[in-house]
């Protein structure tokens, strides 16, 4: 009879071992933290990593801007003149306008009389 009970035990034990050891798959796989989480992570890191270089590199743009604000004439000179249209004294200002779309196309022909302001004008 011990032979007998001891295989249960044994049994018992096995299949105790394989849903432990099913449940622990299942948490790796599919539970919180699992390996689905960890790689839907790792891919948002990688994009804020890439997001994060952009914006160094746009601080280090500004930041030197700034620095040749703070030291140098030509570029204030440069911002007026660019960004608020303003000339030195003795310059002209000359406006080059490209012909645009609406006002390249032959000019429509003036609006025909009506009867109304033909009998208006006699």
């Amino acid at each position: 009879m011990r032979v007998g009970g001891t295989s249960r035990v044994i049994l018992a034990l096995i299949v105790l071992l394989s849903v432990l050891l099913a449940w622990l798959q299942y948490k790796l796989w599919f539970g919180q933290g699992g390996a689905g989480q960890v790689q839907a992570l790792s891919t948002q890191v990688e994009h804020q990593a890439r997001d994060n270089m952009g914006l160094r590199q746009r601080n280090g743009e500004v930041a030197a801007e700034v620095e040749d604000l703070k030291s140098g004439e030509a570029a204030v000179e440069e911002r007026a003149r660019s960004e608020l249209g303003m000339i030195k004294p003795g310059e002209t200002f000359y406006r080059v306008v490209e012909p645009t779309a609406a006002t390249s196309a032959p000019a429509a022909p003036a609006a025909a009389e009506t009867p109304e302001q033909d009998e208006g004008g006699q």
